[in-house]
């Protein structure tokens, strides 16, 4: 298994470092492994003046899966936006046409308290999003800032190929196949004809599934009871720009982004994996970050990637130890729980596998 590690920006190396840990842990099962680590996001930039470069994605052509840490942070924000480090990451899900990205939602019962929801609300949630990433508002064409009729006008193209949302509409409905057979397209079809084309292809797709139920929202409501009612999910397939708001919200149902791992790819299953927070500039270099995301993200790339279902299931299954036994970074920390710090808490999984 040839694994490309980019340990990015801010917290990145730190959290990277645990995660790696956990994987040289699992060559005691007969796993074999080689790991050659790159330079992406705003590391890049200062170092090759461009936020991927050609070594980095050569590297990650190459490699049956890529492990991504987190890139930016506030000394790149005044580049030009080619030059920002969301660029390279954005340049690398392209290149690689990572199109389906899973963002799991789970509630582990022991930090139900974290939840800025009462406990009732969430208490064994389980939610998969899955969000198409190549496509829509964020890749579509025309996109700019220009100059109309004397004053600066931005604008963006929401764009989508029936061909497209059948690819990542197959992903969701093979998804929910193996869970409860429950799919939710989130969508905003009464004012956009892009996302009128999406319910149209959903509702085609679903002949194919008809043991899997089907049902649609606009994404307003969605938003509003992932708050209000958010058990009633279980499977969730929308766009890249809804994906991406509604997957972070359903992330904070959790109690914290720094428990939840992602995973995106491709049609042979070949992804790259990282955490769903971002850099943290804030803590960077001080020992603090929560690692566990990181590690997470592992076993769904040992799982989505390597069909190595036994391993992924010993690393969640010492996540959960670790969690049981009160261990907690600052972000899920509680009165009556022991806070600890990366290191040690890369230390405990590590023991608990």
């Amino acid at each position: 298994m040839k694994i490309c590690v980019l340990p990015g920006d801010g917290i990145g190396p730190e959290i990277m470092a645990q995660a790696v840990r956990v994987l040289e842990a699992l060559r005691t099962d007969g796993l074999a492994f080689e790991i050659e680590e790159a330079k992406i996001g705003g590391c890049a930039v200062d170092a090759d003046g461009v936020p991927l470069p050609e070594s980095t994605l050569a590297l990650a052509r190459a490699a049956d899966a890529v492990l991504l840490g987190a890139v930016g942070g506030p000394q790149w924000d005044a580049l030009p936006r080619e030059q920002r480090p969301e660029r390279g990451l954005l340049g690398i899900r392209k290149a690689l046409n990572l199109f389906g990205n899973l963002r799991p939602a789970i509630l582990y019962p022991e930090l139900a308290n974290a939840s800025s929801l009462k406990p009732e609300l969430v208490a064994g949630l389980d939610i998969m999003i899955v969000r198409e990433l190549t496509g829509d508002i964020y890749f579509g064409q025309p996109r700019g800032i220009e100059s109309r009729d004397g004053e600066r006008v931005g604008f963006n193209t929401m764009i989508y190929s029936e061909s497209e949302i059948r690819r990542i509409g197959k992903v969701a409905f093979d998804i929910a196949r193996k869970r409860n057979r429950k799919l939710c397209s989130v969508d905003k079809m009464n004012v956009l004809e892009c996302t009128q084309l999406w319910r149209d292809v959903m509702i085609e797709l679903s002949a194919d599934y008809p043991d899997v139920e089907l049902s649609h929202m606009l994404v307003d409501n969605a938003a509003m009871q992932l708050v209000k009612n958010p058990k009633q999910f279980d499977v969730v397939v929308t766009g890249n720009m809804f994906g991406d708001i509604l997957s972070d919200e359903a992330a904070m149902l959790t109690g914290s982004i720094g428990m939840l791992p992602s995973a995106s790819l491709d049609e042979n299953n070949k992804g790259m994996y990282e955490p769903s927070h971002g850099s943290a500039p804030d803590i960077a270099g001080k020992g603090l970050a929560n690692p566990l995301a990181t590690i997470l993200s592992v076993a769904m790339m040992l799982r989505y990637t390597f069909n190595q279902e036994a391993a992924a299931v010993r690393i969640e299954k010492a996540v959960k130890k670790v969690l049981a036994d009160g261990l907690r970074t600052g972000d899920i920390y509680e009165p009556g729980t022991r806070k600890v710090g990366t290191i040690d808490m890369g230390d405990a999984v590590v023991a608990a596998l």
